[in-house]
């Protein structure tokens, strides 16, 4: 089958990867216009854009797909499938249309659960036990077509955004091959998606980053290990930004303060929490990279002790 590919970020470059190493005939790749990055903030090809000119494929990079020259450059190019991941541009009803045999997205959740843009690290932050990938084909809704695949994976308790991201993106990987292959011989089978059982992950925001110290606990851990490693998690401290990348929750007296530092020892800084206490075992000081503990006790410096108030 002649497929043209869409992808922007490293999730869909592992697709794009996985279809070239299986022999598909990707025709064309579509990826995001080039964005600054860096510090020096000059323009920089998206990780599926590099793997496409690794490959020798011609790139399309349109500011949008509305337009009807941007359709007919797509239709030109004849294809019997588009494959879609986290791409980042709306297809419109007559993108969808173009290829003979419509477009397949890779989805990085169960659907319907976790339609949206975020849904690994919101999986993680609800307490998820179990996500996956699911092949659905694509139509006018967000998330809303027919499930065609479905990959399942446990959430393990340590897994974090970055970790989880990476596992999924395999996946789905090796789910859009074993889908195509099955979408050529007939032995796919569309199954509406259940839109009562249907939850949206929202796109995250910097700001949520900011730890609510009146939250239990345990929901305070699973946002340090969703939000690992963006958009990050982090409080303040005497108007300085500490940035705390791992936490476990534990049981504790909730009489004291939400934010007070209870403790200070190298195995951990324990935190008063709404319900619980949260143990910082890994955190980055303003202009100084992640440490443990013992390695901010061993520095001596005069911060996240006893008393002192965390927001």
């Amino acid at each position: 089958m002649r497929v043209v590919f869409a992808g922007t970020p490293d999730f869909a470059a592992a697709a794009l990867r996985g279809l070239l190493a299986a022999g598909h005939q990707v025709v064309a790749v579509y990826s995001q216009p080039d964005r600054p990055a860096g510090r020096g903030r000059k323009l920089a090809a998206s990780p599926v854009k590099q793997v496409a000119l690794d490959a020798g494929l011609p790139v399309y990079q349109p500011e949008s797909l509305k337009t009807p020259e941007a359709q007919a450059e797509l239709a030109a190019l004849a294809p019997d499938v588009m494959v879609v991941a986290a791409y980042g541009l709306i297809l419109p009803p007559a993108v969808l249309a173009i290829p003979r045999l419509g477009c397949l997205n890779i989805h990085a959740s169960l659907l319907p659960r976790w339609r949206g843009a975020a849904p690994i690290q919101r999986a993680i932050a609800a307490g998820d036990t179990e996500t996956g990938i699911t092949i659905m084909q694509m139509d006018r809704g967000l998330d809303t077509g027919a499930m065609l695949l479905k990959v399942a994976t446990p959430i393990a308790p340590g897994d974090t955004g970055g970790s989880l991201h990476d596992r999924l993106a395999e996946l789905g990987s090796h789910a859009i091959v074993d889908a195509l292959a099955r979408l050529a011989d007939g032995s796919l089978t569309a199954e509406p998606q259940d839109d009562s059982l249907a939850c949206y992950a929202h796109k995250l925001a910097k700001e949520e980053g900011h730890i609510d110290w009146r939250r239990p606990a345990a929901d305070i851990a699973r946002q340090v290990r969703a939000f690992n490693p963006w958009p990050g998690s982090y409080a303040e401290l005497d108007g300085q930004r500490i940035r705390i990348h791992e936490a476990q929750p534990l049981p504790g007296d909730d009489s004291q303060p939400p934010g007070r530092v209870l403790d200070r020892q190298r195995s951990g800084i324990d935190v008063a929490c709404g319900e619980g206490v949260l143990r910082i075992t890994q955190l980055q000081l303003p202009g100084a990279r992640a440490q443990s503990p013992a390695d901010l006790i061993n520095g001596g410096k005069p911060v996240l002790l006893p008393g002192q108030e965390l927001h």
